[in-house]
């Protein structure tokens, strides 16, 4: 199985009009991505993957915040219908702002909806992510079997700092709540080592590999690390729709030895990608699709 950990809720249920139609430039430097799209475009995009988790990100300003333009009001009841139209296809991540005072009722709320887990950006959200209200939100999640799914790592939006993305502020909350299942995402692009160093000490954390094929040489320092330090059995598949597509995210790590033609640089093993590509991301994250 294929399970793509890491994808947007798209912006439509129907097609998208051409004067709703928007791209965003920053994302990649080949080419502008493409941020509204449809239920149907997504599918199609994500059609190399037999699962996908996808999830919005609550902030009161999307296009703003993350350059994603779906109403906030709405962030996680989208999600909701997204997933209910394809429950065999897809899980859904809920969003809060730990910093919000009803954080805790729209986490419940959104999982009698169906929600298995949880997405947070706290550079994008703009809170501590060591602050004790953050740390309070980790413990229900821990309590309650939720994974998380942190944005680690750059951004290219001016506002989000970094600092609340750099990889050993996971270490942190890993060690406090050692039971909370953990995706690093973007293996804390350019931080591969430090996320690398993460996923290896703790058993319930792990990183997906989302956008870090589009810089190669990251891509390289990245994968090159977790070989040396036998963390590749922490990896998971991602895409990070819509930058990319389940199947160019495959073939992009399938690109990672290309470089190293004519030079001495280890060479990533086959049987890592292939790894990376049928992962148990369910099991590790301890999800279930409905039986």
């Amino acid at each position: 199985m294929i399970v793509d950990v890491h994808a947007h809720t798209p912006t439509h249920r129907d097609a998208v009009r051409a004067d709703e139609r928007r791209v965003y430039e920053n994302w990649r430097t080949d080419r502008p991505v493409v941020t509204t799209n449809s239920w149907a475009e997504y599918d199609e995009a994500m059609s190399a993957a037999d699962v996908s988790i996808v999830f919005n990100i609550a902030v009161d300003d999307p296009v703003a915040a993350v350059g994603l333009p779906y109403p906030p009001e709405r962030c996680n009841d989208a999600t909701a219908e997204f997933v209910a139209a394809a429950p065999d296809r897809r899980i859904g991540f809920l969003s809060v702002n730990p910093l919000d005072a009803g954080a805790i009722e729209e986490t419940e709320r959104s999982r009698d909806l169906g929600l298995k887990g949880v997405k947070l950006g706290p550079n994008y959200q703009n809170f501590d992510p060591l602050g004790e209200p953050a740390l309070a939100y980790y413990a229900y999640c821990e309590q309650h079997g939720l994974p998380i799914l942190f944005h680690q790592g750059a951004s290219p939006i001016r506002h989000a700092p970094l600092r609340y993305t750099y990889p050993l502020v996971t270490d942190e909350i890993a060690l406090r709540f050692p039971e909370l299942r953990i995706v690093m995402a973007h293996m804390g692009h350019p931080w591969g080592l430090e996320t690398v160093v993460t996923i290896r000490k703790h058993p319930h954390v792990y990183a997906d590999v989302s956008s870090i094929y589009l810089r190669p040489w990251v891509l390289y320092q990245s994968l090159i690390s977790a070989v040396e330090w036998g963390a590749t059995g922490k990896l998971l598949l991602g895409s990070d729709f819509p930058i990319a597509n389940t199947a160019e995210a495959i073939a992009g790590l399938w690109t990672v030895n290309d470089m190293l033609d004519g030079t001495k640089l280890p060479r990533v093993p086959d049987e890592v990608i292939e790894g990376i590509v049928h992962a148990d991301a369910l099991g590790a994250l301890g999800l279930e699709l409905p039986s």
